[in-house]
């Protein structure tokens, strides 16, 4: 639908619903994820708030290229204050879902209290979407916005894909994606839970499935179970929740590639992604 002057700014986001604001809105707070995907379009958000996994302060992994000294931290989960959103005279709230329109990371009554008070657009970056379908809608939020990525960021992704995809062979090893919990057990992620690993998987990189028990998107098993995978390769989980990983837990050779699981959803951050794919196949 286009823009008339009755409603000079509108989206429509992931649950179908139709946001719209009297003006084109310039002061935005975001999940630190999609905070840090705006940034990357030219946008700066005005606050971020992160999820229950964090903490007082913003987790560095999850943010990006964000200048974080300069972006107010509006708290996590339980701990995030809308009255504090509410006082900084945010225009737009940015939220993401991983599926459904539950705004992941926020208490349901916050999150009704502040579209009440805010327009407030739910991006799905859950299962259901694929990589590119992820980067095509906030770039299509940017864009309404009124900023976007230079179109050099694309050609850069194009070509971070096709190198990464002549580097598959019959020999090439499969990776494992893992997230430290403890000093007993770790979670390994199903690949098709995620879309990041899922586009890993459409360009023929091998990853490896972990057991079927556990939940949708993670198998939760002892350390020694996931050695028994025999993996060459491992994607080790930065964020600050995760547990730090020792090597040695899985493997005297394995080599390890950080891994944001909440990557930016640009281009600028996926070509990044793939091209430590890339570097590390070609080192392995």
């Amino acid at each position: 639908m286009t823009p008339t002057a009755a409603t000079p700014w509108q989206f429509t986001d992931s649950r179908g619903q139709l946001v719209t604001a009297p003006a084109r809105p310039a002061r935005i707070a975001a999940y630190i994820q999609a905070g840090a995907t705006l940034y990357d379009h030219g946008l700066r958000p005005a606050g971020i708030f992160g999820s229950y996994h964090d903490g007082p302060a913003p987790d560095p992994a999850k943010a990006g290229s964000l200048p974080l000294s300069e972006v107010a931290y509006f708290g996590a989960g339980q701990a995030l204050d809308p009255d504090a959103v509410l006082a900084a005279g945010i225009d737009l709230l940015v939220a993401v879902s991983y599926g459904g329109s539950a705004v992941y990371g926020m208490e349901p009554d916050t999150a009704k209290h502040l579209e009440q008070h805010i327009p407030t657009v739910v991006l799905d970056i859950g299962q259901g979407r694929s990589l590119s379908e992820v980067r095509d809608t906030f770039h299509a939020l940017a864009e309404s916005l009124g900023s976007t990525e230079p179109p050099e960021a694309a050609h850069a992704l194009a070509d971070a894909q096709a190198k990464l995809k002549s580097l598959i062979s019959p020999t090439t090893p499969a990776l494992l994606a893992l997230s430290p919990a403890d000093a007993a057990d770790v979670h390994l992620a199903r690949p098709h839970a995620w879309p990041d690993l899922r586009a890993l998987t459409a360009l023929g990189v091998p990853l490896l499935d972990p057991p079927p028990e556990g939940g949708a998107n993670w198998s939760t098993v002892p350390w020694e179970r996931a050695a028994g995978l025999a993996p060459q390769l491992v994607l080790a989980d930065v964020r600050a929740n995760a547990a730090p990983f020792e090597a040695g837990r899985i493997g005297p050779d394995v080599e390890v590639v950080p891994w944001n699981p909440e990557l930016p959803a640009s281009a600028t951050a996926h070509t990044a992604f793939f091209e430590s794919i890339a570097e590390a196949l070609r080192e392995a």
